[in-house]
């Protein structure tokens, strides 16, 4: 008997949302081998911060304001905002619980952002796969030179707040759970969803993502010593994503 239809898409959707998992974990790696001065740790950061902007401005939200009525979209990234509100007093329970100290609650926020852009990544690979396989396995290669200082920055942020090395690698391999999440979402869930809904998902993230943009990752930036080229390297983000989204993404 031969694999159901249904399934061997499925994988392939799995294999594909791997491909930016495995960007952000090599980022992740990356800042366990070399020694992260603050200055360097700034300057990752705010280039993490264009990027993730740029996910928002260029991605998440043309496409969620493409669907109608567009206030629905609208709301929904203003509730996204709220949810990453929420999600960063949550961390506070969870710091408390785990004995992290008070440092290490920038930085798991921090890394809370770079989850939901990972689950982003899984929900527009999901349901770009539905669509046509070579647009999922664009957005799937198009995602990694992006994911790649995302997970740089936020296991690096991890790192200075003190948390142990075993503590930082488990983290870091959480993050193939919320692109995985996101694809099987994207594929099973929004595909038959109405419009609005799956549009209202990537607002909702977007509004998340330009909160802890500005809330954790910049403030985080600016802790310690910093650099002046952190403004350049904060464009530099946001022009690196928009290369991959023109000359990639078409």
């Amino acid at each position: 008997m031969g694999i159901d239809p249904a399934v061997g898409d499925y994988l392939i959707v799995l294999g594909l949302a791997s491909l930016p998992a495995v960007g952000n974990f090599a980022g992740a790696l990356l800042s366990e081998t070399i020694d992260v001065s603050e200055r360097m740790l700034s300057l990752a950061l705010h280039l993490a911060a264009g990027i993730v902007l740029a996910v928002v401005g260029l991605e998440l939200m043309p496409e969620a304001l493409a669907g109608s009525p567009a206030w629905v979209s609208i709301v929904a990234f203003v509730a996204g905002g709220a949810f990453f509100v929420l999600l960063d007093r949550t961390l506070g329970f969870v710091q408390a619980r785990l004995d992290l100290g008070e440092k290490a609650s920038g930085p798991l926020a921090i890394f809370s952002g770079v989850s939901l852009d990972l689950f982003s990544d899984g929900v527009m690979i999901g349901t770009g796969t539905v669509l046509n396989p070579a647009l999922g396995l664009l957005l799937a290669t198009g995602q990694v030179p992006a994911d790649l200082p995302e997970g740089f920055a936020a296991v690096a942020s991890l790192r200075r707040a003190g948390l142990s090395r075993s503590r930082r690698l488990l983290l870091a391999s959480a993050f193939a759970i919320p692109i995985f999440v996101g694809a099987t979402l994207g594929y099973f869930a929004l595909r038959d969803a109405p419009e609005i809904v799956t549009l209202s998902v990537l607002a909702l993230t977007g509004g998340a993502l330009a909160t802890v943009v500005v809330e954790e990752m910049i403030p985080e930036a600016h802790e310690g010593e910093t650099s002046r080229l952190g403004a350049i390297f904060f464009t530099a983000g946001f022009a690196v994503f928009t290369a991959i989204s023109v000359y990639v993404g078409g």
